[in-house]
């Protein structure tokens, strides 16, 4: 592996096509264009040909085709060159639109990055207070920037507004409890949350389906399939990739999917058709601990979905207090294309189908 290609969407690696001396050409953290050169490959001579001072057959070309879109750019962050023998062939190109953040390890490769020096500061405000410990500088990686980018821009072009309602998870985790072994044996998937939320989300959609459009300029598109967004939480930020047609998949078609699309975001894999064209979004803040937030919505979609954290809690329950398992749901959403009547009726759906889960299965 010779470096990481980082565009604003997706991460892969850059393996050598043949043996030889890396020699690099475009500078750390420079942006370059989808086709630009990151650096070239000496393939070493042949005794006889170093004897002889004769060139080497000439080297394949080590080239990126089809990775990224053309609009696509990147900064890129290479190792150190290294230092050829006295006789070499004719270098192989490797062209990357792609950020490839690192220090040079013992073959040429790239590793972490390292840090960017101190910057001096020129506010006075800040100059007056100085810090009690030491800091750390690390250059913000595309993904983050772009993150950080749509995430300003949602809140300033968009009219979101979020609605809250609770669930008794009773009835869903003791379905799930009856039948998770059995569904593992048949499917050799487990049966988690995500794919009945999925499941209750889609069947409520196809009452509301408003919360399945978006705005384009001054038209509505109202889409008549339920790709689904599932937010990752991977090492390099935020990852969600789309289940297609998630309304037409059964429950362990959608475990299977989530399991691949996760794994493939936990190893940075994803491709930028695996991530784009999603249609809503669920995102899971529960599994850190979350108890209420306010999901950003994931543009241009007009609503997303936030799961929290399950805790028994009081509830009045047929005039009586008990204790139930409960869960806080929230749903973001444009109140540019959404009413306060469709989202919290869309919502109240969701929770019906959740707290009587066995509706889902005949959809009812």
């Amino acid at each position: 592996m010779l470096c990481e290609l980082e565009t604003d969407k997706a991460t892969m690696e850059l393996n050598a096509e043949q043996a030889g001396i890396l020699k690099i050409v475009a500078a750390e953290g420079s942006t370059v264009p989808v086709g630009a050169l990151v650096a070239t490959i000496e393939s070493f001579s042949s005794a006889s040909a170093i004897a002889t001072s004769a060139p080497a057959s000439g080297p394949a070309a080590v080239l990126v085709q089809g990775a990224f879109p053309a609009s696509d750019a990147a900064s890129v962050a290479a190792p150190a060159s290294v230092a050829a023998p006295a006789s070499v062939a004719a270098p192989a190109s490797v062209a990357a639109p792609a950020s490839v953040s690192g220090a040079t390890s013992a073959l040429g490769g790239v590793t972490k990055p390292a840090p960017t020096s101190t910057p001096t500061f020129s506010d006075k405000s800040v100059q007056l207070s100085q810090p009690s410990g030491p800091q750390r500088r690390e250059r913000m990686s595309q993904l983050r920037k772009t993150i950080a980018r749509r995430l300003v821009a949602v809140k300033n072009e968009t009219a979101m507004l979020t609605t809250f309602n609770e669930v008794n998870m009773g009835p869903l985790m003791e379905m799930r409890s009856r039948y998770k072994d059995s569904f593992k044996e048949k499917y050799g998937v487990g049966l988690g949350f995500m794919s009945l939320f999925s499941k209750a989300v889609c069947l409520s959609m196809k009452e509301f389906p408003v919360i399945n459009a978006s705005i384009d300029g001054d038209e509505l598109v109202y889409h008549d399939y339920m790709d689904l967004s599932i937010a990752v939480s991977a090492p390099r930020g935020l990852m969600v990739p789309v289940i297609r047609g998630a309304d037409r998949l059964a429950l362990y078609e959608i475990e299977k999917e989530i399991a691949r699309l996760a794994a493939k975001a936990r190893e940075g894999t994803l491709s930028v058709d695996e991530m784009a064209g999603g249609t809503f979004t669920i995102t899971n803040g529960g599994v850190f601990g979350s108890m209420l937030s306010t999901p950003i919505i994931n543009a241009p979609q007009s609503a997303i979905l936030g799961m929290h954290n399950i805790l028994e809690r009081p509830i009045a329950l047929h005039g009586q207090v008990v204790i139930r398992p409960m869960m806080y749901l929230a749903l973001s959403y444009d109140h540019r294309i959404i009413d306060g009547k469709d989202s919290v009726s869309f919502l109240v759906k969701v929770k019906e189908y959740l707290e009587d889960p066995y509706r889902m299965l005949i959809e009812i």
